[in-house]
């Protein structure tokens, strides 16, 4: 995969399901002076998803999409994204698989972030099966979108202890914490 290069300031899109608690990492960290990424838009497949708040908040586009047609939906996003200029995407909890068409349309500008040390635990239900496997280790990978699920090249990941006393939810807000942190880090080493 090609590493982005040059200190140019990226227009970027974060494509959001659901709370949008990476969502709000990342807008912080644009609005750092070391960030090579703009918040352009934020996308959704969900009209009451909670992370919508924040583009009002923020002041930055919102762009809703229904995904019972994926191939229109793409479609259109594909279109506003051209239109917006978007040169980097970033998943932050959304719930779709994209399509290969779309993934070759933005090849190398798609990143992820999955709750687990990929390739361990692709797909849902991370810290569920983390737990009943008994791992001493989890944590967060953040990952170039390939056409393949969870299974594009690594370019950061945190390690997280898991106690005895961890159960799926504890373990998720633990990872979630690192996941903060750990997105912004990955953009930076793309870039810089």
């Amino acid at each position: 995969m090609k590493k982005f290069v040059g200190k140019n300031i990226h227009k970027t899109a974060i494509f959001i399901s659901g709370k949008g608690t990476n969502l709000l990492s990342l807008i912080k960290f644009s609005n750092t002076k070391s960030s090579p990424i703009t918040i352009e838009a934020i996308i959704s497949d969900k009209s009451k998803a909670k992370g919508l708040n924040l583009a009002k908040k923020y002041n930055i586009k919102k762009f809703v999409i229904n995904f019972k047609k994926r191939s229109l939906a793409e479609r259109k996003i594909l279109s506003f994204l051209n239109k917006s200029q978007i040169n980097l995407v970033c998943l932050a909890g959304f719930m779709r698989i994209l399509s290969k068409n779309f993934i070759k349309n933005y090849k190398g500008k798609i990143l992820n972030i999955h709750p687990s040390l990929l390739p361990k635990y692709k797909g849902l239900n991370t810290h569920e099966r983390v737990i009943k496997n008994k791992e001493k280790y989890s944590g967060c990978t953040v990952h170039f979108v390939n056409s393949k699920l969870d299974s594009g090249k690594i370019i950061l990941q945190k390690k997280v202890k898991i106690t005895k006393k961890d159960n799926p939810k504890t373990l998720s807000k633990k990872i979630l914490k690192q996941e903060h942190i750990l997105y912004p880090r990955a953009i930076k080493k793309l870039f810089f």
